[in-house]
């Protein structure tokens, strides 16, 4: 015989008669309340509005930026990721599709951001609206019983020729203005029980919170607003070229979405000079480079020209621009003619530096015309050519001491009529034939300044100059010298420095200025005037007991002046030992 569950449940009442007749075992399932759609999104909006979910999504959004301190970026590093990408072919595709070489613009990091972001607002907003109220408030009514707080102490007065009950008022009085010039906001309180002043003071903490949050979202704004009219440029300048500040004039560009094709200002830049210090040869440090200059002329719209110089951690600022110096080398001259003698390639070549300290240089030279098939050259350059014992070269020291130029040719495709974008510094030797070094059984072409060799197969020549050809610009120098600048307009960032101040300033106020009440009590007891002072903090405060006591002794002096009270002895006090909590004099 089955019995049912209304049966079980009487059993167990019956079992124990403690059981309340509507406990939760007797009674009907119960439902929670169906939310809808307002009502899910009104959770979430508290959710999301929560401080605690603000500072975790503060924590995600530090963690999610260090990617960008690990890989290159394109706006700032576009060199670097070309670089990266060359080193890590497989690799590349797979975190590229993961917007880690963009990690500030991409939809992860910009999802965050506005999260945070909105977060941050509604967390603000309530506290704004609830610390105004605050400050039109009174302050609070004093307590019955101040005895009850910690942080407290009393004392007596004797009456000195007036009534009882105006003497208490007096000491109120006094300490009134007293309060008020230790710049607390009071409110007097008396009733049929005594005579008080309550007082409060420390609303900067909270006002110094806000500022720092409203900080916050400033600099988010500003950055986030900023970034679609900030532009980020870079430029390789060889001494005696100019750079003109227009967009087709730059090497890399990034862009904000708001910046349009003629908003940058026009000016010009040439590279007159770079100077470097070498540590000499014999000293501890040999190589090492002491100084960087690079010495320009700037020339603007109705402006005369004016020098100037770019050094490491010294921006040049133009128009609003910063010109940041980031690297140098040499850029060797190099003519190639075919086999008629007819020159169809003369420029000076960037070499990249492999090695800071010997300047040891990687170059790429790529001859699209005027031969029978396109040509690309690999090349090293040694501004100090020393051999090594397998007999290879290796550069001695960064100056120019004995420069020497090697070259390995390769002829074919090189990649660069598809309208694909190329690298200039990178030459993909896939699918073309290598004529000399390697395994062709053919030296590779070295040269010293003023030398030139053949070509295999009689295509024609390439030398490396040591002085211009005719009808050059007049440049004489065997190897010119080029800078490597990034050229950055970013008109936010000065309000983020602003916002930042605001920010310090107001977490110095949250964490300095203290929030405290302070209630002083008189009542007339067996024809003396009892007087309580006591403190209440909002947070931690270890120095309000010392503040309770330094208002009881000031209040004492105080009315010592005025007059109408004297202080009781202590062994007075109700024929009792003295009160430990009275202050001492």
């Amino acid at each position: 015989m089955s019995t049912s569950p209304s049966d079980d449940d009487a059993q167990n009442r019956a079992a124990d008669p403690l059981r309340p007749g509507d406990h939760i075992d007797s009674a009907e399932r119960i439902e929670s309340p169906r939310l809808g759609v307002a009502g899910w999104l009104r959770w979430g909006w508290r959710q999301l509005t929560s401080m605690r979910t603000a500072l975790v999504l503060l924590l995600i959004l530090a963690i999610a930026a260090i990617p960008g301190s690990i890989f290159p970026q394109r706006m700032a590093d576009p060199n670097g990721v070309t670089q990266w990408q060359s080193d890590n072919p497989d690799l590349f595709p797979v975190l590229d599709a993961l917007q880690l070489f963009d990690v500030y613009v991409s939809a992860w990091f910009s999802a965050v951001y506005l999260l945070l972001f909105l977060s941050l607002i509604g967390c603000v907003i309530p506290r704004i609206k609830h610390h105004l109220t605050a400050l039109r408030s009174r302050p609070p009514r004093t307590p019955v019983r101040l005895q009850r707080l910690d942080d407290h102490t009393s004392t007596e007065r004797f009456v000195a020729g007036a009534d009882a009950a105006t003497a208490a008022a007096a000491t109120i009085d006094v300490a009134e203005k007293q309060l008020k010039a230790l710049r607390y906001r009071v409110e007097r309180y008396d009733d049929a029980r005594g005579f008080s002043v309550s007082a409060e003071r420390g609303y900067a903490r909270e006002t110094g919170n806000l500022l720092f949050h409203l900080a916050i979202l400033g600099v988010l704004v500003v950055v986030g607003a900023g970034g679609g009219f900030a532009y980020t440029g870079q430029r390789v300048v060889i001494e005696g070229t100019s750079f003109v500040n227009t967009l087709l004039d730059y090497s890399s560009m990034n862009r904000g979405r708001f910046v349009a094709d003629g908003a940058l200002s026009p000016y010009r830049m040439t590279l007159d000079s770079f100077d470097v210090t070498y540590q000499p040869f014999g000293s501890k440090a040999q190589g090492q480079a002491g100084d960087f200059s690079a010495n320009v002329t700037i020339t603007e719209p109705g402006g005369e020209p004016r020098q100037e110089a770019v050094r490491v951690n010294h921006p040049l600022d133009v128009a609003g621009d910063k010109i940041y110096l980031l690297g140098n080398g040499y850029a060797p001259t190099i003519t190639v003619r075919d086999a008629e003698g007819d020159v169809v390639f003369h420029e000076p070549v960037p070499f990249l530096p492999q090695n800071n300290s010997t300047m040891t240089s990687l170059g790429v030279v790529k001859v699209p015309d005027g031969l029978p098939e396109q040509l690309g050259m690999i090349g090293f350059f040694y501004p100090t050519a020393a051999p090594l014992e397998s007999g290879a070269l290796t550069s001695a020291f960064p100056e120019l001491v004995n420069p020497v130029l090697t070259l390995n040719v390769y002829s074919g495709d090189l990649g660069i009529d598809d309208g694909t974008p190329r690298s200039v510094y990178v030459l993909d030797p896939t699918g073309m034939t290598q004529l000399t070094g390697g395994d062709t059984g053919v030296d590779s072409i070295e040269l010293a300044p003023g030398e030139t060799a053949s070509l295999p197969g009689g295509i024609g020549s390439v030398t490396f100059e040591n002085e211009a050809p005719e009808g050059s610009d007049g440049y004489s120098e065997s190897v010119r010298r080029y800078v490597s600048l990034q050229i950055h307009h970013d008109a936010s960032a000065v309000w983020v420095l602003v916002f930042a101040v605001l920010a310090v300033l107001g977490l110095l106020l949250a964490l300095f200025v203290p929030r405290r009440r302070m209630w002083v009590k008189a009542a007339v007891v067996d024809g003396r005037v009892r007087l309580e002072y006591a403190g209440l903090a909002r947070g931690e405060d270890p120095t309000l007991r010392a503040a309770v006591d330094e208002l009881a002794a000031g209040h004492a002096r105080l009315l010592d002046a005025d007059g109408r009270t004297r202080p009781v002895p202590p062994d007075e006090h109700d024929g009792a030992p003295p009160n430990p909590e009275t202050p001492r004099k």
